[in-house]
């Protein structure tokens, strides 16, 4: 095992996170989910029962779990002798990991995936929980780099690895400031699979070794929507008949009021055209559909089962784990935190679903995909709303181009597929499979 040295950095965290426990438990106490107890965010989880071996795959929320669906049922079907056990931080990625685990259960698959919240990055809430959990193998999505967490890996001689390693630009410049402890953190790792030549050398300016990395790819071009998915989208699409449909996903606060001006501006060529408005966040369902309501078109709330009519402007898409299957639904799919300084949301979700992509100009998460989109032709971008409504109306027109641009966003997902087995090869030198 190799030692580490200069531990410093990582005891200066510790206090500093100390200091700062009245603030992180407001933070987390809002995030409850009733099937869990809150007592895991300091490791205090159940001993496992089961004799079975365990990975640990860690997500930060909804988003980081979709993309990791492909590699969830990579590890179910490469270690068939080993448990799952994926934790979240947020609420709303513990609903969606409990989606997946019923859905195993329906498809009549055996239950070899859990869940629970990972606990707050203090020492000894870190040690509790690797210890009583004791996985064979531990995996962090993209840029969950967790220094206590790392260190109690350590400690009990678990292999460690980051999958889908990404680090924008702009998180690179935060962590900077940081470099003695993300150099200690990084150190701890036996493997990072970077999706990006850049995030790689991102990665290695903050002390990650470079013998260390791999670059592999983005598991989100992996993403193959399921057929529940596919049978959900026809069925709402046949509902909604041959109107003008499209879906604005994954949006944010600001955002909102510049899609739905849009929208009524697209009403005024296309009067029955329907906008399906997915928010990023579901304690913000209630303010969205209050919004809705007050620019004077007429909606209806898919949580409350009701149907849009031809009379219906907006359908509120305020459910949990159906992103795709209201992408799949519609004409076009605006990805929302685009249009204002969020960074963008997964390109490649509508796109792998056959539907052609639009985004605003704030891309700094993504900015490796929309590149790729945008040499396939597969991508659409607008600067504000009045682009946007001016977009959506000449694209409506034009069916050949809607055509055309669909077909090249399943061309760019297909070319670019091949991370996960490249993901699935690197973690056989930390844990040979089957």
């Amino acid at each position: 095992m190799r030692a580490v040295s200069g531990n410093w950095p990582r005891w200066l965290y510790s206090a500093a996170l100390y200091l700062l426990s009245p603030l992180v438990w407001r933070r987390v106490w809002r995030e409850h989910a009733h099937t869990n107890l809150r007592r895991e965010r300091l490791g205090l989880i159940a001993r496992p029962s089961a004799a079975a071996p365990r990975l640990w795959l860690h997500c930060a929320s909804v988003g980081e779990v979709q993309a990791a669906r492909p590699l969830i049922e990579a590890l179910l079907a490469h270690y068939p002798r080993h448990e799952l056990v994926v934790t979240t931080m947020t609420a709303t990625g513990a609903e969606r990991v409990r989606a997946l685990m019923a859905a195993r259960r329906q498809a009549g698959q055996p239950e070899r995936l859990q869940h629970h919240f990972v606990p707050l990055d203090y020492p000894g809430a870190a040690r509790r929980f690797v210890a009583r959990l004791s996985p064979s193998l531990a995996l962090f999505f993209e840029t969950e780099i967790w220094p206590n967490l790392l260190a109690a890996c350590r400690r009990h001689g678990v292999p460690t690895a980051v999958v889908n390693g990404r680090l924008s630009p702009r998180a690179f410049r935060g962590y900077r400031r940081l470099r003695p402890l993300m150099a200690t953190a990084l150190g701890q790792l036996d493997w990072l699979a970077a999706k990006s030549r850049g995030d790689a050398e991102r990665f290695r300016a903050l002390g990650m070794p470079t013998t260390r990395i791999d670059v592999v790819g983005s598991l989100k071009y992996d993403l193959t929507p399921d057929d529940a998915s596919n049978e959900a989208s026809k069925r709402l699409c046949t509902h909604l008949g041959s109107r003008p449909v499209w879906v604005a996903g994954s949006t944010h606060p600001g955002e909102e009021e510049q899609l739905l001006e849009a929208h009524a501006r697209l009403r005024q060529s296309y009067p029955n055209a329907l906008l399906i408005l997915v928010p990023r966040h579901p304690q913000r369902f209630a303010a969205v559909a209050e919004l809705t309501r007050e620019s004077g078109m007429r909606l209806a709330r898919r949580s409350l089962g009701e149907w849009p009519d031809e009379r219906t402007a907006v359908y509120l898409g305020d459910t949990m784990g159906e992103l795709l299957t209201l992408y799949g639904a519609a004409d076009l799919a605006f990805v929302g935190g685009s249009l204002v300084p969020v960074g963008g949301h997964n390109l490649l979700e509508p796109a792998a679903m056959g539907v052609p992509v639009l985004t605003g100009p704030e891309l700094a998460n993504f900015a490796d995909i929309a590149e790729t989109l945008r040499q396939g032709g597969a991508l659409v971008e607008v600067a504000d709303s009045t682009s946007l409504a001016d977009t959506l109306v000449t694209l409506f027109l034009d069916e050949a181009e809607r055509h055309r641009l669909a077909e090249a966003g399943l061309a760019v997902v297909a070319a670019n597929r091949g991370a996960l087995a490249l993901t699935l090869t690197g973690l056989e030198r930390l844990l040979p499979g089957k």
